[in-house]
This record gives structure tokens, C-alpha cells and sequence, in this order.
């Protein structure tokens, strides 16, 4: 039942025509035409009264019936937890009714029956987990006793799980939520004692014991676990000896805080579990308490929305405590490329939309804090979201980035002091920045461009004008080199973009406003080219690109700013182009792309702005609205995952 791919050390850059036609799959497709990166939930196992070993999936964008998956290695009834990465889903321990050492997995892109993947450390059933792309966690459960145990697997490897440390107290029947570096699990089933409302946490990446991390509104067990990058959601439950519940609590996984009121199920249930997208939760399943006593109701709420559940369609079977599993909880669908992969004949990987080629990232200047950055997915309109923070509180800095890292070099530490640090974080995870090397001389009011494997920093102020361009391998940490000079000393160069093979540098001021657009080859050193002009000579505009494209909008005129947009084509030289118009005419902005769409962000007018502007790059016409940035902000450096072609 799976879907086969080519040999990847097959070089000779074409498909063969028996390539094409082993790969179509059963919808007629070919690998590579369907995005299912935060679409995929999977409900495995069950009850039914008896054992089951069926796997349900259903679209978590799209309500209705499920359809069938494949199967389990054994019928079991349920009382196992599912995990699951971009690309894995993955099911531990459980009963047959014997308790269960097990863990087994699929591969979210071809289907079909679950595979061994290695053992936990005890059998056990009626756990809780939570996972990561790279760690998943597997707490507390039966074994017989109740247990404290976490054990954790490496996602993309089979094997037997490790220790990872203790719960704060032993504890059965919970559930799991949380993001990409933290993980929560409920610990409610003490039964028969008392039913417990105790949260508790770990730091997904360190080894160690949990911490409490609050309480849920209402003391409960067997509730449905959802998660977003931020929040993380429990729906339903049962509360010893008080009965069934459809209250479901929304926590703020950053914060260690106490569970609050986000909305009702649309039935009081418990034994149900949880699968999420970055938007929507859905829980399938469990126990009404009243006849029939095994539910096949899927709800699904709102992640982003506060509200009472909607129907979503029937399981195929009614069961109790099945595994959920899904390939977008906790926000994982933003970081890493969407399933499934499609190998080319020379063995790179081409994503398919998501992921790698479609992460941009923005830090800048704001009233009263200069060092966080956010990020939005460009292929999906709507608002920023916190990526972390910047080592250095920098501004009028300047951006570059490779289909891996995001690199800021430069800018003001404060008026009239430059910096020479660059800093850096990774796509593949949100957090905060590292050292990288430093500039060859400090100064602000740069440009950057780049491609897969170098980064140039170009012009700016020392405090006088600036024709230094430099350049450092962004996968080597280290101090930039010399790589030559502009045609024209000047600062205020951030309309910087480039394709695989060229870099461009447009505008700024000598004090006098510039319409200069400069070029360089990426790969060889040596001094800029005249490229041709600007339609408009000024200074702070953002610049991006496609492979063919280069777009710049905005700017600061004499006085006044603009809403202008140029584009030139990256690899003929001569002058740019009017694309259209921003939504607003501003200053100081920022900008980046994936292949297709150039997104604006930020900027003054003069007062700090927080819009978010998009244009089509391979088409002209004005800018339309993309959503809002988290703090508004000005001068701020950005990059991009696939700007230029990179994806």
C-alpha cells in the first residue's frame, strides 16, 4: 500500500517514464502534488466492546467520515498514546489485555499497516506523550502500579525507548499537549484514591524530571490533548467519583499557569483522544457515560478562537481510548517540509509548500523592546508569531538567510554606536539567537542578500558612508570576509535581494537620496556592477525575489515616504520596472519571499507600523493586505528559507 520513490542516487536529472508510473498513487496522483503537512489524524486501536486494531484518518482541514488507514501490528483496546512528527506516526504501549511493551509506526506520506519500532523501557498502559520532529515522550501509565516513568524515542530512528526522568507523582490515565519544545501532561487518574487536576512540564530537548506546571480548571482524567505552537488544549475527561465533563481548557505553553475556560465538547465525555492541526483540534471517540456507552463522535474546536466544539463526522467504528496521532500538532507543520517529499533523479529533496521555502522571519525596532523576532509561513496569510528573541538588541540591521539559517548582521545598539556581530538562529526550530562571527568593521544601515551557501553584507555607516561588502559560508560559523566594494559608498542599503547566482543592492544615501541598483556574482569575489537605476531614487526600501525577480517597495523620500514598488529581472541588467503599490507609502521596512509571493513588512510612516503586505512576484499590480505583525516595528533585518529559489 505504500508509495515508492525513485532511486535517489539516480543522476541522470529526469524522471523515467516507469518512474512516472509507479509512483502514481491511488488518487491518481503523482508524490509531491498533495500537501498534507498538518492534515493528517490518525485514531489507531481501541475498544469496541472488543479489541481492535483498525487506524482511522481522517483531513483535520476538512470535517467528514473517516476513511480507512490500515492496521495495527496486534488488536489491542487502546489504552496506548499516539505521537506523531511531520513525517511519523507513531503508537506505544497498550493492552491486549496482557499490558503492552510495544511501540510501532507508520510513514504519514505512503500509509498502510504499522511497522515495529522498538520497546519502552516497561509495558505499560493508559499513558500520556507529547512529542517534537525529533523527541517523542511517552509518561506515567499502568505497569502494573501506576507510574512516574518518561521515556523518551528518537522520532526518526527505530529502537527501544530511554529514560527520561519522573513525573512529579506517579499517575495514569492522562494526556499529553505542547509544542516544539515543551512538553505537558495531564495527571489526572490517581484512581481509585482521587482524581488529580496537576499539570506538569519538561523541556523536550534535556533529560530530566517534570515540573508542575499548574492545574486544569477541573480535576479530571482521559481528557483529548490539541496544541498549537503556543497553547496547548484538553478537552473532556472524567472526574472520580463527580462524572463525565465536556469542558475544554485552553494553557499557555510558554507559561507555567493553570488550565482556563476555552469552551465545551459537544457531548460530556471521557476515554477520547486528540489530534490537532496548527487551527483545529478534533477529539474522536470515548466514553458518554450513558447508553451506548462507546461513542464514534468527532468534535472539532478552534485553536485559534475561543468556543464551544462542532461536529465533525463518525469514526468507523465506536471505541474507546484510541491512540491520536497527527503531523501538525503544536505547530510542527511551520518548521519542517511538508509530507510527502518528492526526491528528485539527483537526490534533492524537493518540499512540497510549507516548511522548507516558505518560513520568513522578522526582528527590528520597536517602542521599548528591540529583540524579539516572529515569523509567518508566506503561502498563508494571517498575523505574525513569536519566533524568540535576538542575542543583541539591534536595529537598522540587515538580514540574510540560507534554505537552513537566518543570519542579522550589524545595526545600532543604541544612536550613533554601531555593531559588528552577526547572530543567527535555525529555521527547523523556534528560539533564540547564537553568536556567529563578526563583521569586518561595525557599522549600520547595510543590505544583505544570499544564497544557499553565502551571505554578503553590503554598504552601510561607520559612522561615514560605507562601500564594504563582505561575505562569510553560512554554514561555517566565523568572522565575514572581503569580498570588494559598491560602485557607490552609501547607507541605508536595505533593498538587498538575490537568485541563486546574484546579489543586488538598490538605493540608500551618499548623504543625497541614490536610484543606484549595484550587482555582484554570489560566488566569485571582486567589486559591484552598475546595474541600472530605481524608478524612484530612495533609501529604506525592502527588497526580495523569486529566482527571476527582484521587488522593492517602499522607501524614504525627500520628504515624505513612498509606496512604490519596482521590480527588475535578476539576471539582464538595466533599469527597474513599476510593479505596483504598497497598501500604505513607508519607510524602514523589511521584506521576504518564497517562490512565488514577496511579503512587506513593518516599517514607519513615520510613526511605527505593524502591516504585513503580500504581492504575486511573477505578476505586477498593487500589494494587498497579509495580516499584522506582532509588535510594530521599523528597521528591522529579515530572511527567508526560500527567497531567490532557495526552495
Amino acid at each position: 500500500m505504500g508509495t515508492s520513490y525513485p532511486d535517489r542516487t539516480n543522476a541522470r536529472g529526469i524522471w523515467k517514464l516507469s518512474d512516472i508510473t509507479k509512483n502514481k498513487v491511488s488518487d491518481g496522483t503523482y508524490p509531491g502534488s498533495q500537501d498534507l503537512a498538518g492534515t493528517i489524524g490518525l485514531f489507531a486501536g481501541g475498544k469496541n466492546p472488543s479489541n481492535i486494531n483498525t487506524v482511522d484518518q481522517i483531513s483535520i482541514p476538512t470535517t467528514g467520515n473517516t476513511t480507512d488507514y490500515g492496521d495495527l501490528i496486534q488488536a489491542q483496546d487502546g489504552r496506548a498514546y499516539g505521537l506523531g512528527s511531520a513525517t511519523r506516526g507513531i503508537h506505544g504501549g497498550g493492552r491486549t489485555p496482557t499490558k503492552l511493551n510495544v511501540i510501532q509506526y507508520t510513514h504519514f506520506k505512503s500509509g498502510g499497516n504499522f511497522a515495529d519500532f522498538g520497546d519502552l523501557t516497561a509495558a505499560r498502559d493508559q499513558l500520556a506523550g507529547h512529542n517534537n520532529n525529533t523527541r517523542g515522550l511517552f509518561a506515567g501509565g499502568l505497569a502494573p502500579g501506576k507510574s512516574n516513568i518518561i521515556d523518551f524515542i528518537t522520532m526518526a530512528s527505530t529502537g527501544n525507548a530511554t529514560d527520561f526522568g519522573d513525573l512529579t507523582a506517579a499517575a495514569y490515565c492522562g494526556g499529553g499537549t505542547g509544542n516544539h519544545t515543551r512538553a505537558i501532561f495531564q495527571n489526572g487518574g490517581l484512581y481509585p484514591s482521587n482524581t488529580a487536576n496537576n499539570v506538569d512540564f519538561v523541556e523536550i530537548s534535556s533529560t530530566g524530571n517534570a515540573v508542575d506546571f499548574g492545574d486544569l480548571s477541573s480535576a479530571r482524567y482521559l481528557s483529548a490533548g490539541m496544541s498549537t505552537s503556543t497553547k496547548g488544549f484538553f478537552g473532556g475527561g472524567y472526574n472520580y467519583p463527580g462524572g463525565y465533563s465536556t469542558v475544554v481548557d485552553e494553557m499557555n505553553i510558554g507559561s507555567k499557569s493553570g488550565g482556563t475556560d476555552y469552551g465545551n465538547l459537544t457531548n460530556a465525555r471521557s476515554h477520547c483522544r486528540g489530534v490537532s492541526s496548527s487551527t483545529r483540534g478534533v477529539a474522536g471517540g470515548g466514553h458518554p457515560g450513558s447508553s451506548p456507552n462507546i461513542s464514534n463522535i468527532m468534535d472539532f474546536i478552534s485553536l485559534t478562537s475561543a468556543g464551544d466544539a462542532t461536529d465533525f463526522g463518525d469514526l468507523s467504528s465506536a471505541r474507546l481510548v484510541a491512540s491520536g496521532m497527527s503531523n501538525g500538532h503544536g505547530g510542527i507543520d511551520a518548521f519542517f517540509p511538508r509530507a510527502p517529499e518528492l526526491y528528485s533523479p539527483t537526490g534533492k529533496v524537493v518540499p512540497r509548500g510549507g516548511g522548507v521555502g516558505d518560513i520568513g522571519i522578522f526582528g527590528g525596532e520597536s517602542p521599548g523592546d528591540d529583540i524579539t523576532a516572529a515569523f509567518i509561513t508566506i503561502s498563508t496569510l494571517g498575523n505574525e508569531q513569536d519566533f524568540g528573541d535576538m542575542t543583541s538588541a539591534t536595529y537598522n540591521n540587515a538580514g540574510c538567510s540560507s534554505d537552513t539559517r537566518f543570519v542579522v548582521g550589524g545595526g545600532l545598539v543604541s544612536p550613533g554606536s554601531a555593531s559588528n556581530i552577526i547572530q543567527y538562529v535555525e529555521f527547523a526550530a523556534k528560539g533564540n539567537s547564537a553568536d556567529f562571527g563578526d563583521l569586518s568593521v561595525a557599522r549600520n544601515g547595510l543590505g544583505g542578500a544570499s544564497n544557499s551557501t553565502r551571505a554578503l553584507f553590503a554598504g552601510g555607516q561607520t559612522p561615514s558612508n560605507s562601500d564594504v561588502i563582505d561575505f562569510f559560508a553560512q554554514a561555517t560559523l566565523g568572522n565575514a570576509s572581503d569580498f570588494g566594494n559598491l560602485t557607490v559608498a552609501r547607507n541605508d542599503v536595505a533593498a538587498a535581494a538575490s537568485s541563486t547566482t546574484r546579489a543586488v543592492f538598490a538605493g540608500g544615501r551618499t548623504p543625497s537620496l541614490e536610484d543606484e541598483i549595484d550587482f555582484v556574482t554570489i560566488g566569485s569575489t571582486g567589486n559591484a556592477t552598475d546595474f541600472g537605476d530605481l524608478t524612484v531614487a530612495r533609501r529604506s526600501a525592502g527588497g526580495t525575489s523569486s529566482s527571476v525577480r527582484a521587488v522593492f517597495g517602499g522607501g524614504a523620500l525627500a520628504p515624505g515616504d513612498s509606496n512604490v514598488i519596482d521590480y527588475i529581472t535578476i539576471a539582464s541588467a538595466g533599469d527597474a520596472t513599476d510593479f505596483g503599490d504598497l497598501t500604505e507609502s513607508r519607510a524602514r521596512l523589511n521584506a521576504v519571499s518564497n517562490s512565488t509571493r514577496g511579503v512587506f513588512g513593518s516599517g514607519d510612516t513615520p510613526s511605527y507600523s505593524n502591516v504585513i503586505d503580500y504581492v504575486t512576484i511573477a505578476s505586477t499590480g498593487d500589494a494587498a493586505d497579509f495580516g499584522d505583525a506582532t509588535v510594530a516595528r521599523r528597521t528591522a533585518a529579515s530572511g527567508s528559507n526560500g527567497h531567490g529559489g532557495l526552495s
